[in-house]
């Protein structure tokens, strides 16, 4: 795998899984437009380790005070997670959805689901939850104020998330503006609930890779490599989203997805196969 096609692709998931733009589409997409063949499962696992990683590295002093007030320990400074010291549970529940709905649905969301008509229309219904979310919430509550019933709405849109287009992140900043969290709370909850399913999806997928034979001698040094770019590039990302949202709407990210949307529809339309 050349490592041009590396670097590149790494970057793409690294800005891409934490932006509410959706990661698998422009996954799938980008090997179609740039004529490149697909990377494969080891691959995509490295990519999918190294947006772990991120989310681990960047909310490693977060997930330490949330696990620490889980039982009863006193930990940290961070005064709005302080304020919730239930948080660990509530998102422990909040991943119960998307384990349920990876387990009966994941075989069609990695096959028959990665359509690009799925993932264009996908980009644009969340684009239109988005700007709908935007008008209709209040944003007037913050970390502290989350409850039993935003963990669970939140949680149940973060299970839409394995049809591809939708956005992980995008769907569930989505729900909590919906719930009136304000943008950065919304956000920060949307990526401490991730993490238990980005693992989780991340360790299945190692898991099955050891089975088939583990990782193939050529494609080591791009495995490594894919990583460590997406890893750094997702640290980035998620430390200028947070920022992002301390001043501005979702606006730009509506007019990306329903854009884009359309026109991955618009291609797929004009380059579908002849039928009969």
């Amino acid at each position: 795998m050349p490592i041009f096609q590396v670097i590149v692709l790494a970057v793409i998931q690294g800005i891409t899984e934490f932006l509410p733009i959706s990661s698998t589409a422009h996954l799938a997409l980008a090997p179609w437009l740039l004529g490149w063949t697909d990377p494969g499962l080891t691959f995509d696992i490295a990519l999918h380790l190294g947006t772990l990683a991120a989310i681990l590295i960047y909310f490693f002093r977060a997930w330490m005070q949330v696990l620490a007030q889980g039982f009863g320990l006193r930990y940290g400074n961070d005064e709005p997670l302080g304020q919730n010291p239930r948080l660990l549970w509530l998102l422990a529940a909040g991943t119960i959805p998307v384990g349920i709905c990876g387990y009966l649905f994941g075989k069609q969301a990695e096959s028959t689901w990665r359509s690009p008509f799925v993932i264009g229309t996908m980009m644009v219904v969340v684009g239109l939850l988005m700007w709908f979310a935007e008008r209709a919430g209040s944003r007037n509550r913050h970390m502290s104020d989350v409850t039993l019933t935003d963990a669970m709405v939140i949680g149940g849109a973060q299970a839409l998330a394995i049809v591809p287009g939708t956005s992980r992140s995008g769907i569930t900043i989505t729900a909590g503006v919906f719930r009136n969290l304000d943008r950065v709370a919304a956000a920060r909850f949307s990526f401490l609930l991730s993490t238990p399913a980005i693992a989780a999806a991340a360790g299945k997928a190692f898991h099955d890779l050891q089975k088939h034979g583990g990782i193939p001698a050529d494609m080591r040094m791009p495995f490594v490599l894919g990583i460590a770019v997406s890893g750094v590039t997702g640290i980035v990302v998620i430390a200028f989203f947070l920022r992002f949202l301390q001043r501005h709407t979702l606006n730009f990210f509506i007019y990306y997805r329903i854009i884009f949307g359309i026109i991955v529809i618009a291609l797929a339309s004009s380059f579908r196969p002849p039928s009969g």
